[in-house]
């Protein structure tokens, strides 16, 4: 890897981590989002700081073409990412259903006159 590109790698690497930082403190991002990303961005350290040793190893477990590595571990990562984010929307959408549902219990209730004929919330 050229120098070039590892510098814009480690300049990648610290926008990507400063935008989180910057996220959290507006709170738009929540913590276990943060460990995510920020734990992403220090497993990307080692391309950046060492990269033949990288590619070294990676020759070492098989793998003839170590680009190809990097590629399929994003790929699995990503997927991973894109599986956990609909796994939470489920969660949340669920949650948002039976919120909707208990609200539309109690303003049924609420706006129900009592058995004597009057509104609950009139002076008897």
């Amino acid at each position: 890897m050229t120098g070039s590109v590892q510098l814009l790698l480690a300049i990648l690497l610290a926008v990507t981590a400063t935008t989180v930082i910057r996220l959290v403190r507006r709170r738009a991002l929540r913590g276990k989002y943060v460990l995510l990303w920020l734990g992403t961005c220090a497993a990307s350290v080692p391309a950046v700081v060492v990269p033949d040793q990288l590619d070294s190893l990676v020759r070492r477990a098989g793998v003839d073409y170590p680009p190809t590595a990097y590629l399929l571990v994003a790929v699995v990562f990503l997927l991973a990412v894109a599986i956990h984010l609909s796994w939470e929307l489920s969660r949340l959408d669920e949650r948002t259903r039976t919120l909707a549902e208990e609200l539309a219990l109690l303003r049924a209730e609420v706006d129900l006159p009592a058995p004597d004929g009057h509104l609950d919330d009139e002076p008897g």
